[in-house]
């Protein structure tokens, strides 16, 4: 069968590979439907995802149906339409053993430490699908990107008088919108493409936004948005070191901050005048909880999650490689394109 494959940064390869063999036990076989193009996915192409290697089949977002399963795997069975919980743990180390399976010590997220889904069938541990017989597989795949973003806000924990500010409107930013107005909070969104707040003006009702500015005053707008106080949850989504740096600037006294992007560079910021006179709370946010999959196709499945807005690119299995850089500039407006394999 034939995969797509980073051989090295900025170069793609058609391969041939073997057709996985009978899954073993708890273990299933999936014929992979839809993938989602993911902004670690740019960043692997590009060669800036720290956690990136080469050679490596990408493809983390994934709505699969199930093919067949090995022993003593009752959880799902052949038919099933499925989302990917692509995070692989070991169930052993201290982190899992405290329910932390988004950050096992040995964690492998499939696509990138391992092979993902940019081909037609491979085997996955069945206790990482997550079964729905009303989701589409464009939904199904757009579940993992949900997921990141509903972590995010879980991390956070705002209440329904507080205000969410989430900078940048990426599609990591727009996961984090869409749990932060779940919670019943006030969400600002904040990006420096007004395009990309024009998609927030037009899906996302009762958001409001904030354009990041080159001289800094989007910082007293929001002190005018918030009659002074700031928010009191910040999420930096944008993986700028600089903005994860100045994100502290527009939290509110006693607030919190946490960074869903991710930066190879250093994060620098003043302690005593902002982060310890407010006493703030920094938080780290990676990956999800199978916990947050499941709830995320309840909500999908009620229609309290509208996903039409969320698909403005397709593109086919095989395209995909001469397609690629296209869909990393500005001008082509994606917001999240999918890869389709049938």
């Amino acid at each position: 069968m034939k995969a797509l494959q980073l051989f090295e940064p900025r170069q793609w390869r058609e391969i041939e590979m073997d057709e996985p063999g009978i899954p073993g036990p708890g273990e299933a076989l999936v014929r992979v439907h839809r993938v989602g193009v993911c902004g670690t996915d740019y960043a692997g192409y590009l060669g800036k995802m720290p956690f990136f290697s080469y050679p490596r089949i990408p493809g983390h977002e994934l709505g699969v149906e199930v093919v067949s399963v090995g022993d003593g795997v009752d959880q799902v069975q052949p038919g099933d339409t499925c989302a990917v919980e692509p995070y692989i743990n070991c169930q052993k180390c201290p982190a899992c053993l405290r329910g932390f399976t988004n950050c096992c010590q040995h964690h492998q997220t499939l696509g990138v430490h391992c092979d993902g889904g940019l081909r037609p069938l491979f085997i996955v541990p069945a206790r990482k699908l997550h079964v729905s017989k009303r989701l589409s597989m464009d939904q199904l795949a757009l579940v993992e990107t949900l997921a990141i973003g509903c972590h995010a806000v879980n991390r956070a924990k705002p209440q329904s008088n507080d205000t969410v500010l989430v900078i940048g409107a990426g599609p990591i930013g727009l996961s984090v919108v869409e749990f932060a107005r779940l919670s019943g909070a006030r969400t600002i969104v904040m990006d420096l493409q007004e395009q990309r707040l024009d998609f927030v003006k037009e899906n996302l009702a009762g958001v409001e936004t904030l354009i990041a500015t080159s001289d800094g005053s989007e910082l007293n707008s929001l002190w005018e948005l918030t009659e002074g106080r700031g928010a009191e949850v910040v999420v930096d989504a944008t993986g700028h070191a600089g903005s994860m740096g100045r994100a502290l600037e527009f939290c509110a006294f006693a607030g919190r901050l946490v960074y869903v992007g991710i930066t190879q560079g250093s994060i620098t910021f003043q302690h005593a005048p902002v982060m310890h006179r407010r006493e703030l709370t920094l938080l780290a946010s990676r990956n999800a909880l199978a916990s947050e999959f499941r709830q995320i196709i309840e909500w999908i499945e009620a229609g309290q999650i509208k996903t039409d807005p969320w698909i403005s690119h397709r593109t086919a299995f095989l395209d995909l490689p001469g397609t690629f850089e296209t869909l990393m500039k500005p001008e082509s407006r994606v917001i999240k394109a999918m890869v389709e394999l049938e």
